[in-house]
């Protein structure tokens, strides 16, 4: 009964917000400020409370706001986009002046998604990161697996973020690596066993004319080599230089509310 009270006050302030074109944001957090808003209603009880705890360690150690939305549908404004930076800011999302933060947000209308960074969430969120993020949620969004999605979003938001504070944010060409499965350990072993056993049986193969012989005798030509004078002299060297590649920095495209914060972000749908 709470949650839905809580949904129907937050529409009740989103549509206020569609109405007026800008609004003044607290100093503090609203006195309903949750890191997930789940005003679709497609999480279970458990489900969200348990998400909630996650985003709120996640945050909380690493300073960067890592939220969740969810919403019917777009409720007036024109992209899926527009409407994340305008939640983003209506919450009141992000730590310290320049607001460091992310957010995800889900409309099930039009199956899209959007993510809305800000701050420090610019830099550690790339356009190639942020693209990479949907990519590894979009299956079970699309299969309708919200809360394995959302906490796959969560492990992946706290590892980015991480990465971008060791001074080398994750972009194009450089984007974490999915671990493979238990089940190739033993597919590969098997696999390499038998192509061993295909080489050293083609090499065998090829062996068997050849017979052990205590000389060398009849692989030299008589009177075909006769040493009478060596020595060794160093004729020349040669050096290569290769040019090391400066790392270009990591490319976040930015855009400005219409309140006029600047945002990053990306969409998508599923």
């Amino acid at each position: 009964m709470k949650k839905k009270i809580i949904v129907v006050l937050f529409a009740i302030v989103i549509c206020l917000c569609t109405v007026i074109p800008a609004f003044a944001a607290n100093d503090g957090y609203a006195a309903e400020y949750s890191r997930v808003n789940d005003m679709a209603d497609i999480l279970t009880e458990d489900e969200e409370e348990s998400l909630r705890t996650t985003l709120d360690e996640i945050s909380l150690r690493q300073n960067v706001d890592v939220t969740i939305a969810t919403v019917n549908d777009l409720n007036g404004y024109n992209t899926v986009s527009e409407c994340a930076d305008a939640i983003y800011e209506l919450c009141n999302y992000g730590y310290g002046d320049s607001k460091d933060g992310i957010l995800l947000l889900i409309s099930m209308d039009e199956h899209d998604w959007a993510v809305s960074t800000c701050g420090f969430g610019i830099t550690a969120f790339t356009d190639a990161g942020i693209e990479y993020i949907g990519g590894q949620i979009k299956s079970d969004l699309s299969d309708g697996k919200y809360a394995e999605a959302f906490n796959t979003y969560a492990g992946l938001c706290d590892e980015f973020i991480t990465q971008a504070k060791n001074g080398s944010p994750y972009d194009s060409g450089h984007l974490p690596r999915k671990p493979l499965s238990v089940v190739w350990i033993p597919v590969s072993i098997a696999i390499g066993f038998i192509l061993a056993l295909i080489v050293v049986g083609v090499m065998k193969g090829k062996l068997k004319t050849v017979h052990s012989r205590p000389e060398a005798d009849s692989y030299i030509r008589k009177g075909s080599f006769d040493v009478t004078e060596s020595s060794d002299l160093f004729l020349y060297h040669t050096l290569t230089r290769t040019k090391k590649e400066k790392k270009e920095n990591a490319q976040s495209s930015t855009h400005t509310s219409s309140s006029g914060t600047t945002h990053g972000g990306g969409s998508g749908k599923f």
